[in-house]
């Protein structure tokens, strides 16, 4: 939007008449003065009821010039563009009597219909317009100019424009313009059928809109709290929110039925026939283990399904190479690099080639990156074609960096297409599976279970994977624990890399980080440069500690540049030395207000140019640009800076590691300040610096593998600060996150069932 259109906006402004303290406005939209469509972001001239012009701003979906809308929304004061109706929700009216209908046929709001051919339309009809173009739209060709086919294109048109504005009514208390965009684009003219003959359509199908709020819409159209399509909706909510929240595939029934008869309200016979009646269906799945029943919703059944029949295929249909010829190829390897395999490093090659599958774990400095490097020769050697993969950006760059060969994320190796489902879809499956038959997969804890069955989908029985990662650290971001369970079936050469290379003269890092994973305390050393303990036994001093080392005692010593190196990697949200706490003290310090930097609030954030966010869920259609190339799909944990802001479009400009991506408002929850991160959403990637606080955050979250997981962030320097009593205690407690799956069942299943069918 240009200021000189704003300018004559206001120029046009009349004198107020209207109260500012309402929160409603109807009139007439006496112009356009700016629309974004690809997020409905209007500013419109509007003619109020009271005869005052004003400016209204906000997401208003298919408004156009001379409809009559009544807004709702509240007054606010623009630093440069004045006095503005901030709108959050819009409800278009039908404009009545022919000056009016003939204003708003004339605003192009109905296609095929243009000033001039409006004009004839009301004069010929008059106040009987708009029944005549539903209802007789064969009468409209009675007018020069007007073909039948055109009448009927015409009548169309209105009808859809009549839709919209039932569903804008329809929703308007419980849904924001831009979400019944969404849902109109997804079901048209019908939405509002669709709506009331099962409102939890909408939690079901988009995800734009929460259990809450169908359920608000379907208790106002009058459903009881035991009609069935609530309860499954309900059911399968709890499903969902425990995959997203808690990394749980499937709940055990008894849970599952307390969790629901608590969140329903409803009787717990009522919701086992749910689930019972769903599972028939094929809606929801249930598995067995011992003498418990787990239930799924049915796209995570399926993914455990796929991924241990697939799996199990995988291993036991790869062509087996000979040992002896294995031997000389390592030897051959151990010349070209000038470097003698372990014990370890030869059995995990040798044993890449005695089956389909292998699982190589080890933590930092365990030599991963060269058996890496030496697999990738030897197959090259036996000519088979290999690729290489991660579930991050930034792990597979460092992939590259270390094996100098293309390393892509999983996402873009599988090809994902661009979807406006619930779940990504990829080019590459069992129609089109991928060429390579060496699949090789860096920083396999991180991979979570729709990601790993989508990968099996696009592999081709007969080709080999490789699995590499750390089983000491966190699972994956997304539901599933799936490295853990492919060990934890024992149906696959697991290889564990246990001796230490690479660690520097004087370096603490990765001695320190086996220490914490064999439960024992971090050695700590006046002459270390690398691994440092800052004791506060006062929490309220861990916050200061922080902020004072990144901008003061840290440049201090090693340059200014350091600053950009640091990441502070933190337990919990929430506390005193949690997310929300430093993230605002640290944007107060590193990027603070300045007149030339434009920011934009959003709820309790302030967006800022030059800010670190973070992306916190997975959104598989953000578009970006990387070296004139495009893409799509910005992913939970990836980094990035804002670079630019244009606060009236309400939209901005983020670098994630070159990926230039534009966000419009509605996509700003996505977001997060980065400053500091929790360990959780740390995974998959290394920086220079980490600081580390220590502090009470709840026992769930002071585990073992969360500080190892932390402090195998720190490539260059770790520096932890806090309390001694809570790091001791997280070092001594090894509680694993529990996360309920049945893969390793399924997959022991599968082993003894492929065993029983070769006999």
């Amino acid at each position: 939007m240009t200021k000189g259109l704003m300018v004559t906006a206001r120029k046009r402004a009349t004198a107020p008449r209207v109260d500012r303290s309402v929160k409603e406005l109807t009139g007439t939209v006496e112009g356009i003065v700016y629309q974004n469509k690809l997020n409905d972001y209007t500013v419109v001239d509007l003619a109020t009821d009271e005869g005052e012009l004003v400016t209204a701003v906000g997401a208003m979906p298919y408004v156009g010039e001379g409809e009559r809308v009544r807004l709702f929304g509240e007054w606010t004061r623009h630093s440069e563009y004045g006095e503005q109706f901030s709108v959050s929700v819009v409800e278009k009216l039908l404009p009545t009597g022919a000056n009016e209908i003939l204003k708003y046929l004339s605003g192009k709001n109905v296609r095929g219909i243009g000033p001039v051919t409006a004009l004839k339309i009301v004069n010929r009809f008059g106040d009987d317009t708009f029944d005549v173009i539903e209802q007789h739209p064969e009468w409209l060709s009675d007018i020069p100019g007007i073909s039948r086919k055109k009448a009927g294109e015409i009548s169309d048109s209105f009808r859809e424009q009549a839709g919209i504005r039932e569903l804008m009514v329809f929703c308007q208390n419980y849904i924001g313009s831009t979400s019944i965009s969404h849902i109109y684009e997804k079901w048209g003219s019908r939405a509002v059928g669709v709506i009331r003959e099962n409102p939890y359509v909408l939690c079901e199908e988009t995800d734009t809109v929460g259990f809450d709020r169908a359920d608000a819409i379907a208790r106002n159209l009058g459903f009881p709290p035991d009609a069935p399509v609530r309860l499954t909706a309900g059911v399968v909510y709890l499903l969902r929110y425990n995959a997203s929240v808690n990394g749980h595939v499937c709940l055990p029934i008894d849970r599952l039925v307390e969790a629901a008869t608590e969140e329903l309200g409803a009787d717990a016979r009522l919701i086992r026939e749910t689930i019972a009646r769903e599972s028939e269906a094929g809606r929801l799945g249930s598995y067995t283990v011992g003498d418990t029943e787990y239930v799924f919703t049915r796209e995570y059944g399926e993914d455990e399904d796929i991924v241990a029949r697939r799996m199990i295929a995988l291993d036991s249909s790869a062509p087996e190479v000979a040992g002896d010829n294995v031997d000389r190829l390592i030897d051959r390897a151990e010349s070209e690099f000038s470097i003698t395999y372990s014990r370890d490093q030869r059995e995990a090659i040798f044993e890449a080639f005695g089956r389909g599958v292998l699982i190589v774990t080890g933590g930092p400095g365990t030599g991963k990156t060269t058996l890496i490097r030496a697999l990738l020769r030897i197959y090259g050697m036996l000519g088979f074609r290999c690729a290489l993969a991660a579930p991050t950006g930034r792990a597979a760059k460092r992939m590259s960096e270390a094996t100098q060969e293309e390393a892509k994320t999983i996402h873009r190796m599988l090809e994902m297409e661009k979807v406006s489902d619930l779940r990504p879809r990829f080019n590459r499956n069992e129609s089109n599976p991928l060429d390579e038959n060496v699949i090789v997969i860096d920083e396999a804890s991180m991979i979570d279970l729709p990601l790993m069955a989508a990968l099996l989908r696009a592999t081709r029985i007969g080709s080999r994977l490789v699995l590499i990662g750390d089983a000491g650290q966190l699972p994956s971001v997304g539901c599933g624990n799936v490295l853990a369970d492919l060990i934890a079936s024992g149906a696959f050469s697991t290889v564990s890399l246990s001796e230490i290379f690479r660690q520097e003269k004087g370096s603490l890092i990765i001695g320190n980080a086996h220490r914490i994973h064999a439960g024992e305390l971090p050695l700590l050393s006046r002459d270390a440069k690398d691994f440092f303990f800052l004791h506060r036994p006062d929490e309220e001093e861990i916050p200061g500690t922080v902020v004072d080392l990144i901008n003061e005692r840290l440049p201090r010593k090693y340059s200014d540049a350091i600053r950009e190196q640091i990441q502070v990697i933190t337990p919990s949200r929430r506390g005193k030395a949690g997310t929300v706490q430093l993230n605002a003290l640290l944007q107060n310090c590193l990027n603070p207000s300045e007149k030339k930097k434009k920011e934009f609030r959003f709820r309790d954030f302030v967006f800022r140019e030059g800010d670190k966010v973070m992306q916190i869920r997975n959104n598989y259609e953000t578009e970006w640009k990387k070296d004139g190339i495009d893409g799509i799909g910005v992913f939970n944990g990836d980094v990035g800076v804002i670079r630019t802001i244009d606060p009236q479009e309400e939209q901005m400009t983020i670098d994630f590691d070159g990926r230039i991506s534009v966000y419009r408002r509605e996509q700003f929850e996505e977001l997060e300040h980065a400053y500091a991160i929790t360990v959780h959403k740390s995974q998959g990637s290394e920086y220079p610096v980490v600081l580390i606080p220590i502090y009470y955050c709840g026992t769930m979250l002071q585990s073992r593998n969360l500080l190892y997981t932390a402090v195998t962030r720190a490539k260059k320097m770790a520096i932890l600060v806090g309390r001694a009593d809570i790091l001791e205690y997280m070092v001594k407690n090894n509680r694993q996150e529990v996360r309920y799956t049945c893969l390793s069942d399924r997959l022991r299943r599968a082993r003894l069932s492929a065993g029983s069918a070769a006999l």
